[in-house]
């Protein structure tokens, strides 16, 4: 299949990195549970690619609980899930704050933990991989929740790849350049912003959502079997400039 295994949980499985993500994992063999906001977008999973749908608000740490155990002891987890609220510094709101982080990194660290609970359970195994950004290593205006999130969790990472190593789960990041998502078409709609950020992209591009569900495949597979605790950049180059 060149997955993990046969049930891959995904959530912001209903648009962006993640839907592109659950066609592609699913077109390889991957048995899908979707989780995410949007009923519509998850009920077509279900007609495209026969996902298990799960809706569930992940800012609720109680509601993404429920969600990862009512998904059951899968094989792999992607935290996909992401937003942003575009604040400068001497902008930055509670509330803007909150919802960031909320969903970014408290909700990835939420459903992680009670993934690798049930692998353990289990008898350990498993791949978690967690969505970045190339916004946690560079400073990009208007982004400093958004940046704090993804830094997070690219430390929680290695983190979680040293204590769950021994149980045989590996943590894998992923860190994409700007994907042209809803998301990132509202962050980088205006061309004296979006140029000059391309023009330091070797590849001469942004990336698309499947470029990102392939790299995340790839991480998901035995044969990244000696991956874990690193970083995997999706940018075109751009960090290496």
């Amino acid at each position: 299949m060149g997955v993990a295994g046969p049930s891959i949980i995904i959530t912001g499985a209903g648009k962006g990195i993640g839907r592109a993500t659950a066609h592609l994992l699913a077109e390889r063999g991957a048995r899908i549970v979707a989780l995410g906001r949007t009923p519509d977008g998850l009920e077509d999973l279900r007609t495209e690619i026969g996902a298990h749908p799960i809706v569930v608000d992940l800012a609720d740490p109680a509601q993404a609980r429920a969600a990862i155990r009512e998904a059951g002891p899968c094989d792999g987890l992607v935290n996909c899930a992401g937003i942003n609220v575009l604040e400068r510094v001497l902008d930055m709101t509670d509330a803007g704050y909150e919802a960031v982080l909320g969903v970014n990194l408290r909700a990835a660290l939420v459903c992680a933990q009670e993934f690798a609970r049930m692998r353990v359970a289990a008898g350990g195994g498993g791949v978690i991989v967690n969505v970045t950004s190339i916004a946690g290593h560079r400073g990009f205006p208007d982004h400093v929740c958004y940046a704090a999130s993804k830094a997070g969790l690219e430390g929680a990472t290695r983190v979680m790849a040293r204590e769950l190593g021994p149980h045989g789960i590996r943590v894998v990041a992923v860190a994409p350049t700007v994907t042209m998502t809803a998301l990132a078409v509202d962050a980088w709609s205006d061309p004296a912003k979006s140029e000059p950020m391309m023009a330091r992209h070797p590849a001469g591009r942004f990336a698309e959502p499947d470029d990102v569900a392939r790299a995340i495949a790839m991480v998901l597979g035995d044969d990244a079997a000696m991956v874990t605790g690193s970083v995997l950049a999706v940018d075109g180059g751009f960090l290496a400039v």
